[in-house]
């Protein structure tokens, strides 16, 4: 019933429904990428400050050591 037309117009839906979720996917995919490199920098910063303040501690031990 409702002939040919009926399955065209759920074949059209399916396919905006298929190209919504696509897009729904590369956005999401974007998203993550920034928030890893969000996150990767936030380690990145405060690794390089803990190294900063072991090499100033090391320095300050071995200036005592002299």
């Amino acid at each position: 019933m409702g002939g040919p037309w009926r399955y065209s117009c759920r074949m059209r839906e399916a396919g905006a429904s298929l190209a919504n979720r696509a897009i729904a996917l590369l956005v999401l995919i974007v998203a993550l990428w920034f928030l890893m490199k969000f996150v990767i920098g936030i380690v990145t910063g405060i690794a390089t400050l803990v190294a900063v303040i072991v090499a100033i501690g090391a320095a300050v031990w071995a200036v005592n050591r002299l």
